[in-house]
Parts: structure tokens; sequence; C-alpha cells
């Protein structure tokens, strides 16, 4: 079967927060096939740092790179790590930056990475190729843990059921054998709008690639990385990910994290805000329907003040 093109979700609406101005220096730290870096390079940018802890994506960027010499520079290496990345590169601010959360469409087309409950594979789930895969987790962990993780990162709520069908099917090697487990642990009727796999496979993912402390981790180095005026666009695609967003740009807008309008100076510590935050985006029924992957996404844009950026216990 070949895979559907990639298609970068909420592009325009991208473009438009970061505003990539000739001459400006962008960020992507999500590259992944690269959709939203060419769209930034055509738009004028001078320079996209383009991250990614996959190997198989720098290597896929690698013609792009070639027809860009002077103005891409591809960075195998984690986003959280971008600050110090470009640093060494003699690089101390930029103008914009793009985030892309979570496992890219190209990952989940290739069975062999083990991301989808839809094509038998390995059960994998490693973006950089390295540490603990998802195999490790389900065949080692015990049930208490397990179902923690299924509750906590994949929202589970019969979480402890489908832990207990895994420890008892133990060991188990491939991702068609922990999705039809799951299906059967929760009942699975044919035509149904969610697949019962879905939130286990979402959940195991999170935890081997720690995407949410990877997530926290890149919020903040971006904050110490853009320039007074420099834009931050994140493009997220569950309620995870948006509420780790939302809750740093608002608090860091100087708001408080849970919502209240009533924030007492001491709360944020008395740093002053370091980002202006817009209100979320999220696409029309025409992008879904060309592009259903967008369905869920939702882009948040945050503007850099001139505050110092806070220190990481703030």
């Amino acid at each position: 079967m070949t895979a559907a093109p990639h298609i970068p979700v909420l592009l325009e609406a991208v473009l438009a927060g970061i505003s990539p101005i000739p001459g400006a220096s962008v960020v992507d730290g999500t590259f992944g096939a690269g959709g939203y870096t060419k769209a930034v390079l055509s738009a004028g940018a001078a320079h996209v740092y383009a991250f990614d802890r996959d190997p198989t994506a720098i290597a896929t960027g690698e013609a792009l790179a070639r027809a860009n010499p002077e103005r891409l520079t591809l960075v195998h290496e984690r986003f959280s790590l971008m600050d110090r990345a470009l640093e060494a590169r003699g690089v101390s601010t930029v103008d914009a930056i793009m985030l892309d959360i979570g496992v890219s469409s190209m990952q989940i087309d290739q069975a062999a990475r083990g991301f989808s409950f839809q094509a038998d594979g390995p059960l994998d789930m490693r973006m950089s190729n390295e540490g603990p895969s998802a195999a490790d987790l389900v065949n080692t962990m015990d049930e208490t843990a397990l179902a923690d993780i299924l509750y906590r990162y994949g929202e589970e709520p019969r979480s402890r059921r489908v832990a207990s069908h895994i420890v008892a099917a133990r060991p188990i090697a491939r991702t068609g054998e922990l999705a039809a487990l799951v299906r059967k642990a929760l009942g699975h009727r044919p035509g149904a709008p969610k697949d019962p796999a879905t939130r286990t496979f979402q959940a195991l993912r999170i935890a081997v690639n720690d995407e949410l402390g990877e997530l926290d981790a890149g919020l903040r180095a971006a904050e110490r990385l853009l320039r007074p005026g420099g834009r931050l666009a994140v493009v997220s695609f569950h309620s995870l990910e948006d509420r780790a967003v939302k809750r740093f740009l608002r608090t860091r807008s100087g708001g408080d994290p849970q919502g209240s309008r009533h924030l007492p100076e001491a709360r944020i510590g008395g740093s002053a805000p370091t980002f202006q935050a817009a209100k979320a985006v999220r696409p029309d029924a025409a992008e879904i329907a060309a592009n259903p992957r967008a369905r869920s996404a939702t882009l948040r844009i945050g503007t850099r003040t001139d505050a110092p950026a806070w220190k990481d216990d703030a």
C-alpha cells in the first residue's frame, strides 16, 4: 500500500503566525518530512535550523539541505536542546520557532517502526531508535505501573483491564498482537469511529519517547532562544499536548495556569511575562476534508516579550 503524501497541518496559519520575513532565522523543531521547512524557505526565511531526533528524518532531508546549502541546517538532536545546539553553532537568538508535536505521518506509515496499530510490525515506537522500546515496557513493567501509563498518557478509562490482559499474554513482540489484545479486552465493534487500541498505542508512544517531558523542556528552550518580538508556533494533536502548551503560554503571559483571572504576584515568583499569547487556531472543515490528520489539531502562537527567560524552577 502506498503511503499518502505528507501534508503539513495548519500550514497557512503557522506561516501567518510566525511571519517568516526575508532575513529571518527560523527553527523547525520537528522536521519530519520537511513540509513546514520547505514552506518557510519558500516564504523567504534567510535560514532554517531543522531539528529531528529521528535519524531517518534527517537522512530524508539531506536532498533539501543540498538544494539550500546556505539556508538550511539539519540538526540531528531533540528540540528540547535547540538552544544549546545552536549556541554551539554560534547562534544565540532566532526570529521564530515551529513545533509540530507528536508522531509524524512518515513514522506511522512505516510499519517497521512499530507506531501503528493498523499495520503489523515490531513493537518498537522509538523516534530516535535508542533506549527501551514499547515491547520492553509491556513485557517488563508490573501491572499497576503499566495501567498508570495507559491512564495518564492515553487517558484510557479502563486502563487496569487492558494492563491485566497485557500481563496475562506476555511476551508481546508485534503491534498486531498488542492491537488484537486490546480490542479483545475492550470489545471491538466493526465500523466504530475510534479503534479501541488508539489510547493504548498513544500512551506507550508518549512513554517510550518521553514526549511530554520533551515538550515541556522544548517550550523552555524556545523561551530562551527567541529574540524579543520572536514568534513561537506549536501545533498539537491531543489534549495532553495542548493542555501543556496552553498552560505554558498562559503562565508565561502572566496568567494563572489553572485559568483564574486573579493571580498573586508570588504565584509567578515576580518574573515578568515572557510571552503574549494569541487565541488558539483550529482547522476549518475544508482542511479537515483535504487532510483528515488535521481533525484534532490545535495551533497556539506566542510572541516573545523582552523580559528575561524564567528560571527552570519558576
